[in-house]
């Protein structure tokens, strides 16, 4: 549905997206996340076709963005952060304008228009100026032009900003309702918004790709943590089962790692560390969610020296 290839676009020579490569297919709930400034909305705008690429390639849905944006963009609902309104203008005539521009038909336009204004809460707001509106339904407004013309792809760009507790779960429920009939990218930086509405999280790091993975495979990854009395992670080399072992930190002469292993592996390690005297003050089970993985990720990149 969706194929990036070697994405880049640089800002006066400095990389904000860095040879970025995935694929999202058809019927996906895909979370952006990242940091503000790891490069996710500009992602977004070089795949909807309203920036260009420095380099790389995009298709969508078989077209390739640059010859056939204009087909391409007819596939896409867009809802970009902030997103521009009319504010003089009244609910309906705005979404009603925004059909013309989506290139609905004007027998078409009334029942879009009806469906579109209750899948998205502004049944009361119908005939308000937008100016007139709070934040939050503004941001409904935004979703509604947005998947007026049922779009087979759905790009949501921080969709539940300003919105209020109610009004979030009112999002949550409507993206599962858009991701029956199409493939929904959101993108955001809060992690509870990736957990609540998707399957599947790439996670962008100063413009970089550096975590793909569905988020049901990430919660059956587990890890032990152990804590001992000395510093060296060789005392950990040779146990079957341990895959891979990284420092977390000391503090007060004790040592923390974290083994990439099962706990079924625990007393394999525990009996190691007592054949070599070594002092264990913990030995617990790590479950490795989506939390971990994004403070990992980005603990990488402070140590490589990078700025968030």
């Amino acid at each position: 549905m969706i194929h990036v290839q070697g994405l880049s676009r640089h800002y006066g020579g400095v990389p904000v997206v860095d040879g970025v490569s995935f694929d999202i297919g058809r019927g996906e709930v895909v979370g952006l996340l990242g940091h503000n400034g790891a490069g996710k909305t500009t992602i977004m705008r070089m795949i909807t076709g309203f920036l260009e690429p420095t380099a790389g390639r995009i298709s969508v849905d078989g077209l390739v963005v640059g010859p056939d944006t204009r087909e391409v963009q007819k596939r896409i609902g867009y809802l970009p952060e902030n997103c521009p309104l009319w504010p003089e203008m009244t609910v309906v005539d705005f979404l009603d304008l925004s059909a013309t521009l989506h290139g609905l038909a004007d027998d078409d336009k009334p029942r879009a228009l009806r469906e579109t204004i209750a899948r998205t809460g502004l049944k009361e707001k119908a005939l308000a100026p937008i100016h007139t509106l709070s934040r939050g339904y503004r941001q409904r407004v935004g979703v509604a032009q947005a998947i007026l013309h049922h779009p087979k792809i759905v790009i949501l760009d921080e969709p539940t900003n300003g919105l209020d507790p109610t009004q979030i779960r009112q999002m949550r429920t409507l993206i599962a309702e858009l991701a029956k009939e199409a493939t929904v990218i959101v993108s955001t930086h809060i992690l509870q918004e990736v957990q609540a509405v998707c399957a599947r999280v790439l996670i962008l790091r100063a413009g970089r790709l550096v975590v793909d993975a569905r988020l049901d495979a990430l919660e059956t990854d587990s890890r032990l943590l152990v804590t001992i009395d000395r510093e060296g992670a060789g005392v950990f080399q040779d146990i079957p089962g341990v895959k891979e072992v990284r420092s977390s930190g000391a503090s007060r002469g004790h040592f923390s790692y974290i083994l990439n292993a099962d706990f079924s592996v625990a007393p394999l390690v525990a009996e190691k560390l007592a054949a070599a005297k070594v002092g264990l003050f913990a030995l617990q089970p790590e479950k490795r969610d989506l939390e971990t993985v994004f403070a990992e990720a980005n603990d990488v990149h402070k140590a490589d020296g990078g700025v968030q």
